[in-house]
Order: structure tokens, then C-alpha cells, then sequence
């Protein structure tokens, strides 16, 4: 048939060839090979050929898509793209956190993750609380120390879960938002490696709530949790998973939050709002650091050359004008950096001061007290706020009408303490007039009062007779003034 069809471009002759060829010499553990020698059948292998065309290739393409899908459900429902930390684009690495934080910080994720090297530890334990007041960016360097090691950041909401709530399960959730967060927390147990659990603003959990993680905090590093309805115990050694907790030394009722004694020696305990050892340049330096991108005149400074910014601080606050710039600068863009930084360092003294009285009244117990707490927050947040609105052109009575302002706006959310906030605040700036420093010390005076007898209960007879008399005292140094200033006529 071949040579009717193509004549002279057929063989003269047919060639018979067998379908099977040995194939040797070849190397491996294959089934198919035996002592070096392949058995290769063109039949077979077009069968096997068309049968894996034809069946396999379909049926792993319809593996692979249900997979995808059933993979993406699963990250839905699980929610695992909010669990990768994400760094802030204005967040400033400076020097602070450089030369104080991260050693800190270092020290005791050694011991919770562990190290490499000869000096591996095997004793892993411990736990990191953050305080401070809010604004002073505890979440935020987290997450970046959690994206630059590359650990899943479980961040569970304090506030959400509240001061009912005393169990991990979600089934004792008494609302839907408490649920959700105490099925991040187990499935941070159920995840075990590579995790860093955050426990935010814990001020607003039950101290018997937080008890639950001391055996976590401990060598035996293990957890009571629920996990789909399931009570398991996690044991976490040799686990990649360290716990972090951060808080306000106030509660929204104004009195310091509680957490349970044998939690805190296990803890190493860092206050972020306060200067630690003889780093306060550092500190007054990083609430500038942290603020450049708040502001458009500093941003362009910073974005030009960062060592700029160090040079003409220097040339602000101690008059170096012999420090070379090493940006690209005009010599207006240079009167406008220097005119706005000599403005943003007194907006820093400010906040300082603001911050140290909050610090000292936060440390302050009641019964102590003489005048009523102080509220009013010098943060991060505070300065970035009061920095972007710095111009070149603004002169010091705008400056301080901003200052006052922006305080002001802080206080009327305080209600009852807006007035005392405020009338402390003008008195730390040098502010306050004579009229107002006289309605400050009758609120001193009225406060040290009732601070005095709140010992005592406000339905207490004793209480009642103590006040009286010391409303008559008060009287009988009126009369003695007036006596005191007649007689000196």
C-alpha cells in the first residue's frame, strides 16, 4: 500500500523492527531499571503516554483548582492575610529604638524564641510587657520587630474581649466581637510555631483572664485553650512563639490596672513613655525622629538626606553653624528646615513636660495625692498632631495659641478633670494668669479635702463631723486674717 501510495520515496524493501529495545548502562534506583539495563516497549510507552494526556494530566489540573479554592476558603475563613504584619509607611527607625529598644527587646525574644550559634538556649520562657500611656507606638514597633523576623502577628484586642470574660474559650464570649478575638487567641495556640502573640491594651482584661498565660510565661510553656469547640493543652517548647503584652498604666477609670503578681515576675517589664538610664537625649530626640514625616518642610529635609536632619538640630539647639550638609539644599529650603525645627523642638520641651507630669501622676498612689490626677498626654501621637501644623512663618504667640489648642481639644474629653487638666497644664507652660492660678489652688485645696475624708466613706457619721470641723478651722484662719491685717493698720 505504501509503495501504491508514494512510490520512489517508499524503502525498496520492508524493514521489520522489533517494539522492544534494552537500554543500558544507566544509573538509579528505579523500578523499571534492574542492574543498569532499561526495557523500553513503544507500545507500552505510547499507551502509558496517551493514558497520562488523556486521565492524569485532567485529573491533577481539577486537584490543583480545588485546592486553590478550598485554600483560599480556608484563608477567608481564617482570616490569615490580617495576621501578617504590615509596618507603617511613616514608621521611623531612630535612634532609640536603635540603641535602647531593640537591645531590650533582643534580650528577652531571646529567651522566648531562642538564639542560634553555640549559645542556643533550651530553657525557653518569659514574657514582654510594654506600658505606657497610648500614642507612644508599642504596637507599631512590634509589628516591625514581627515583619523583620518574619513571625505571624496575632494581635488580640483587649478592649474587645473586656473585664467579663475570664476564659479562653469562645463559647463564654458574651458578644460576637469577644468571640472572634478568643478564636484568634487559639488559633494562635493551634498555629504554635512562628507566631508572636500581641495582647493589646490589657488594662481592660480580668486579671484572673490573665492568669491564664503564667504557665505559658514559665519553662513549662504550655496553655489550656478551645480550639473548634475542643479543650487541648499546647504544649509551646522548642516552639518559635513568644507572647507580648502592652497596656496604659491608667484605666478609663483613672486608676492603675492590675496584673496578677506571679504574671509580673515572669515579665520583663519596659515603660516606653519614660527615659530609660541616661538615654533621655535619645528619647527627646526620637519624639522629633518620629514626627519629620507629619510635617511637609521636615519631610523634604528627610527625604533628601536623613543625617541632615541630625546636623541642623545641632545647628538649632547649639548654634553649630560649621556642620556641613551633605543634601542637595537651597539656601531658602535651608532657612525654612531651621525655622520649622526651632519651632518643633519647643513643641518637644512642651510635650515633655506634659508627658514627665502625666508619667509621675500615673506612679502616684491616691492616697498621696494633692492636687487630682493628670491626664493630659505628651505621646508620639500628640507631637505628630502639633507638628503638622507647624510653618515656616509661624511666630511664638501662634505657637502657643496651637499648643494651647491642641490641649484644650485633649481636655473636654476628660468631662469632670477638663478644667483642673487644663488650668495644670497652663501652670507647667508659664501660662496661667493670676485669676486662673487662684481657681488652681482652690481646686487643690477642695481635692486635698475630700481626699482626706474619702477614707472615712461620704455616709460615715465620723466623716461628717470631721468636715465640719475642719470648715470651722478654715473659718477661724479667715477671722485670724482679717484680725491679723486690722491690728496692722
Amino acid at each position: 500500500m505504501a509503495n501504491i501510495l508514494y512510490g520512489e520515496l517508499t524503502a525498496d524493501k520492508t524493514v521489520a523492527i522489533s517494539p522492544s529495545e534494552n537500554i543500558n548502562g544507566l544509573k538509579g534506583s528505579h523500578q523499571t531499571i534492574e542492574e543498569g539495563v532499561f526495557v523500553f516497549n513503544y507500545h507500552e510507552f505510547v499507551h502509558t503516554l496517551e493514558h497520562f494526556t488523556t486521565i492524569k494530566v485532567p485529573a491533577y489540573e481539577t486537584f490543583r483548582k480545588a485546592k486553590q479554592e478550598v485554600t483560599e476558603e480556608l484563608k477567608e475563613s481564617l482570616r490569615l492575610e490580617e495576621f501578617k504584619p504590615r509596618v507603617l509607611s511613616s514608621f521611623v527607625r531612630n535612634k532609640l529604638i536603635d540603641q535602647v529598644y531593640f537591645p531590650l527587646i533582643g534580650d528577652n525574644l531571646a529567651k522566648q524564641l531562642g538564639t542560634v550559634g553555640d549559645t542556643k538556649r533550651t530553657d525557653r520562657m518569659g514574657l514582654l510587657l510594654l506600658i505606657s500611656p497610648p500614642g507612644y507606638g508599642k504596637t507599631t514597633l512590634m509589628e516591625y520587630v514581627a515583619n523583620r523576623l518574619g513571625l505571624i502577628f496575632m494581635k488580640i484586642n483587649g478592649p474587645a474581649i473586656g473585664h467579663e470574660i475570664t476564659s479562653v474559650d469562645p463559647e463564654a464570649a458574651t458578644n460576637a466581637a469577644t468571640r472572634e478575638e478568643l478564636k484568634k487567641l487559639n488559633l494562635a495556640f493551634e498555629m504554635g510555631d512562628n507566631v508572636m502573640l500581641y495582647l493589646d491594651d490589657i488594662q481592660h482584661c480580668n486579671p484572673e483572664f490573665l492568669q491564664k498565660f503564667i504557665s505559658l510565661s514559665d519553662g513549662t510553656r504550655k496553655i489550656e485553650g478551645v480550639y473548634n469547640g475542643k479543650p487541648k493543652t499546647y504544649d509551646l517548647r522548642s516552639k518559635k512563639f513568644c507572647v507580648i503584652m502592652a497596656g496604659n498604666p491608667y484605666t478609663e477609670s483613672g486608676d492603675k490596672f492590675q496584673i496578677p503578681d506571679m504574671l509580673a515576675n515572669r515579665a520583663d517589664i519596659y515603660n516606653l513613655g519614660d527615659i530609660i538610664g541616661d538615654t533621655a537625649h535619645l528619647f527627646e530626640l526620637s519624639l522629633v525622629e518620629n514626627a519629620l514625616t507629619s510635617n511637609p518642610v521636615l519631610q523634604q529635609l528627610s527625604n533628601k538626606h536623613f543625617d541632615d536632619v541630625y546636623a541642623l538640630i545641632d545647628r538649632v539647639q547649639n548654634g553649630a553653624s560649621d556642620n556641613e550638609l551633605k543634601g542637595n539644599h537651597s539656601n531658602q529650603e535651608i532657612a525654612d528646615y531651621v525655622a520649622v525645627l526651632e519651632k518643633v523642638l519647643k513643641i518637644r520641651d512642651t510635650v515633655l513636660k506634659v508627658n514627665q507630669t502625666y508619667i509621675a501622676s500615673a506612679g502616684m498612689e491616691d492616697t498621696y495625692r494633692t492636687e487630682p490626677s493628670f491626664k493630659l498626654q505628651g505621646s508620639y501621637r500628640d507631637m505628630n498632631k502639633l507638628v503638622s501644623k507647624v510653618v515656616p512663618i509661624m511666630d511664638d504667640k501662634e505657637l502657643q495659641t496651637l499648643l494651647l489648642s491642641h490641649y484644650e481639644s485633649e481636655s473636654q474629653t476628660l468631662t469632670s478633670a477638663a478644667e483642673a487638666n487644663l488650668l495644670k497644664y497652663k501652670e507647667l507652660v508659664n501660662t496661667i494668669t493670676t485669676e486662673e492660678q487662684q481657681r488652681w489652688e482652690d481646686i487643690k485645696g477642695i481635692f486635698a479635702k475630700n481626699n482626706k475624708l474619702s477614707g472615712l466613706g461620704g455616709q460615715n457619721q465620723m466623716s461628717q463631723v470631721l468636715s465640719q470641723m475642719m470648715d470651722f478651722t478654715e473659718n477661724l484662719e479667715g477671722i485670724k486674717e482679717v484680725l491679723r491685717k486690722g491690728l496692722s493698720k
